[in-house]
């Protein structure tokens, strides 16, 4: 996304956080076969196509779930005040998304990737989802981010701010991606051939 000049930084360091991430899983993807993107490692752990999927499913989750908050604020006029930063909870929650992966967890539910999607269907769902996060962060930059609220999609009860919610997306990301990469150190050769793990995580 090209962004205004006068776009504050804090919203331009987002915009380059989302551009690493799609520059990642590019250099993950390229020259891949179906086979590569579709190999496991163990069963019960995903493929590279499976943590594309993961992301772009994730992605769309929480967007669906922040748009309502970042619509009412606009309607009532609440403009940006400061910088898009998370409060110290939002921090730690942040953080605990980081690659390498402190705590194991599975997946909720409403965000599992499909079972053995194709790499091809995949990469472009987490391209296509990292262009509606870049709308978001396009269209949302002007309003007060680091308080306006939404409800945590995935933790009932839970309210962050927007900014967290904008923070914890490139950091889910950036886990899942570190994730993909070791499938690929894994498969070494054996990823050449078709994938005999294939049941779903």
């Amino acid at each position: 996304m090209h962004m205004d000049p006068k776009t504050p930084a804090d919203i331009e360091a987002l915009d380059r956080q989302l551009d690493d991430a799609e520059r990642d899983a590019r250099a993950l993807v390229e020259g891949l076969s179906e086979a590569q993107g579709g190999w496991r490692p163990a069963p019960g752990s995903w493929s590279i196509a499976e943590c594309l999927d993961h992301l772009a499913t994730a992605n769309r989750v929480y967007l669906e779930a922040m748009r309502g908050a970042a619509e009412r604020a606009r309607a009532h006029g609440r403009q940006r005040r400061g910088p898009a930063a998370p409060g110290i909870i939002g921090r730690w929650f942040v953080r605990s998304f980081e690659p390498p992966p402190r705590i194991k967890s599975r997946a909720p539910r409403k965000i599992q990737p499909r079972q053995a999607p194709s790499l091809a269907d995949a990469s472009a769902r987490f391209f296509e989802a990292q262009n509606e996060v870049r709308e978001f962060l396009r269209r949302y930059a002007d309003i007060d981010l680091a308080r306006v609220r939404f409800p945590n999609p995935l933790v009932p009860g839970i309210r962050f701010s927007l900014a967290t919610g904008l923070h914890v997306i490139p950091a889910h990301e950036r886990r899942h991606l570190w994730q993909a990469r070791r499938v690929l150190e894994a498969a070494g050769p054996a990823s050449s051939a078709s994938a005999t793990t294939r049941p779903a995580p």
